[in-house]
């Protein structure tokens, strides 16, 4: 039986129901909101698994579901090296958001990394501690700035509200996922020119060590083609 991971509730859950429904395959909830199990129709050999999105990348890459539904940010910052452990099938084209890095509205002269990377050097001098960004993201935000050139500076954990870590004075700068920047702009927080760190939307990923029968991979190449997709493994 192909296992396929799908978020287990909001927009994301609805927004996938959808994607699939419009080429053919209906998914669907069973029983209360509360229980996490599936439905399947118009396709044989296919179970439905309600997980947060969070935890598909785990998921997938333990090899415990074949197919999954989740966020490109989640899949890239969960899973070192990830393109070893899961394949990309399709982009959905729905649950778009950036990871951004963003700085006070203060600090007028930071615009770019090149000049975070000038103050971040001038704050330790003047501090004695490296500069403070605070977010949930630590491998894509440290590899992004290792690669732009970023040194002076150290990731702190959050798991609340990231954009109130500066007003809090827990952080000087935040990096987070944003898809309208209301939110940033209602904490005096202004996204840094350039390209974000990540631009993530839903997309259908395939684990690379989920192990398959004959009868699976007759089913799967027969979901992919009622999906008009090609599997490129």
């Amino acid at each position: 039986m192909i296992k396929l991971g799908v978020p287990s509730k909001g927009r994301l859950m609805e927004k996938t129901f959808d994607w699939f429904g419009q080429r053919g395959v209906t998914l669907s909830r069973s029983g209360a909101e509360r229980e996490y199990a599936g439905q399947v129709e118009g396709v044989e050999g296919l179970e439905l698994v309600l997980l947060s999105a969070g935890e598909i990348p785990r998921e997938l890459a333990a090899g415990r579901i074949n197919l999954g539904v989740t966020g490109s940010d989640l899949v890239r910052e969960k899973l070192a090296n990830w393109d070893t452990h899961v394949s990309e099938l399709a982009l959905l084209g729905f649950g778009h958001a950036d990871l951004i890095i963003a700085v006070p509205d203060v600090w007028v002269d930071v615009e770019t990394l090149d000049d975070l990377d000038a103050v971040a050097a001038q704050f330790r001098a003047d501090h004695g501690h490296r500069l403070r960004i605070a977010t949930k993201y630590h491998r894509l935000v440290r590899e992004h700035l290792r690669d732009t050139g970023v040194a002076d500076y150290q990731l702190v954990d959050s798991q609340g509200a990231t954009e109130g870590t500066v007003k809090n004075e827990t952080a000087e700068a935040v990096a987070d996922i944003t898809s309208t920047g209301e939110t940033l702009r209602a904490n005096h927080l202004r996204v840094l020119s350039g390209e974000p760190v990540h631009r993530s939307q839903a997309t259908l990923f395939r684990s690379l060590s989920a192990p398959m029968t004959k009868e699976d991979r007759t089913n799967l190449a027969q979901l992919m083609d009622v999906l008009g997709l090609q599997d490129a493994r």
